[in-house]
């Protein structure tokens, strides 16, 4: 180690997400960390972190780190086939994420499930549960969009979106709330063990209305572009189905609930981005990379796992640890964008890696943004006039995301 690098600070004095400091500006402490070197070791997670966009975009395409939970270091141990739960046989013994070749196989033949027909034909489904949602909430002189819009539209989407009929949706919502923590590395295995009986029960009933479909086919949502794969891919079965279902709630919920609220505060902050940023849907799907690189609510990143003992990007990395993927920490650095602290809707990403890149883009991206393009569309033609009431006050606690305690709009009617 050089003289130069024995008297740098800590990087844990830099670099806290958790403080109150980077929830109101993260900008300084990203762009510290990514100052220090393209793989940086974080004490207090236990991780490297891998900070620079070449490096990240690289480990996506070649995938030679691995996505799988089980290979982490701390990962309680892989439960064997013969004493699989339900949960565990979608994740580990259909897991998109721990097996590249099969996760390749399901993109390939899904991808006509992810097709515009298909994502306008769920915008329709999704709509009327949307506008139900703002008559319920009516004329007040003001409300909490956190708990009156954001907390529920993960819900409405998902099950729109899937086909769950509604009946089943009381049922249905609690795994919603708590999917993302089946694989949380940060809390405790007694919270992790809960989530995972939410996701058997939700496996219970979507196994339930697979069956249902198969009796009485249907079109125009998810669940029926799945099961017409099904029927023609001897390689694809009802437990992919599960399983990309269950991916759609672990990618839909947590970051649908952030999305909203981030969404609305920027464009709040902005008013003078609104027009151009809901002129239409795919005006909005680059607003919202925007918003979201704007915005600098992320905190930990992309989770991976060393599979063997390695040198990377000139580090000694151990077998199991973890290697988190950071490519937000280049949002507010000049060097990648132009007046970074600037909100530009129609600001270019070339290429545009929110969902990720490669093998691992997220294959549900242009659902997640059409619900968000819907609900704002929605909001923005209710109340013409909405401010915010207030500057929210940042809520420290979630492990991943910078979100708000309350987010209290007026709406000037």
């Amino acid at each position: 180690m050089s003289e130069n690098a024995t008297a740098l600070p800590p990087i844990e004095s830099l670099f806290d997400p958790n403080s109150q400091s980077y929830s109101e500006n993260p900008a300084p402490q990203c762009l510290a960390i990514a100052a220090r070197g393209p793989l940086v070791w974080y004490a207090p997670w236990q991780a490297w972190i891998m900070t620079q966009m070449t490096d990240i975009m690289d480990c996506w395409k070649r995938e030679y780190l691995s996505s799988d939970f089980y290979d982490w270091e701390f990962a309680p141990p892989r439960p064997t086939e013969e004493n699989w739960n339900k949960f565990e046989k979608a994740l580990v013994g259909h897991s998109l994420l721990a097996d590249p070749d099969h996760h390749r196989l399901v993109r390939r033949i899904t991808s006509p499930a992810f097709s515009r027909n298909v994502v306008e034909n769920i915008q329709r489904q999704i709509e009327p549960h949307v506008k139900r949602l703002f008559d319920d909430i009516g004329t007040p002189e003001s409300f909490d969009y956190i708990t009156e819009v954001a907390q529920h539209i993960p819900f409405i989407s998902i099950t729109a979106m899937v086909g769950v009929p509604e009946k089943y949706w009381p049922e249905m919502k609690r795994v919603t709330q708590t999917f993302t923590e089946t694989w949380n590395p940060t809390i405790s295995e007694e919270r992790r063990l809960r989530a995972q009986e939410d996701s058997n029960k939700a496996i219970d009933i979507l196994q339930v209305v697979i069956a249902e479909r198969r009796e009485n086919p249907q079109d125009g949502d998810f669940l029926s572009a799945l099961l017409k794969i099904e029927a023609s891919n001897d390689n694809f079965n009802e437990w992919d189905i599960i399983t990309l279902i269950l991916a759609l709630i672990g990618a839909g919920a947590d970051t649908t609930l952030i999305a909203q609220q981030w969404s609305v505060y920027a464009l709040l902050k902005n008013p003078d981005q609104v027009q151009d940023a809901l002129e239409s849907a795919d005006a909005f799907s680059n607003a919202f990379s925007e918003i979201m690189r704007w915005s600098g609510n992320s905190k930990m990143g992309f989770a991976r796992y060393a599979p063997s003992d390695m040198n990377l990007l000139g580090q000694e990395v151990k077998k199991g640890q973890m290697v988190l993927m950071m490519p937000h920490l280049k949002d507010h650095d000049p060097a990648y964008f132009s007046n970074p602290e600037k909100l530009d809707v129609k600001r270019k990403f070339e290429p545009d890696v929110l969902f990720g890149y490669g093998p691992r883009f997220c294959i549900g991206a242009a659902l997640a943004k059409r619900q968000l393009y819907l609900t704002l569309s929605e909001m923005f033609k209710r109340f013409p006039n909405i401010t915010l009431a207030e500057e929210p006050e940042r809520d420290l606690e979630d492990h991943n995301a910078v979100v708000f305690k309350r987010l209290i709009v007026k709406t000037h009617l």
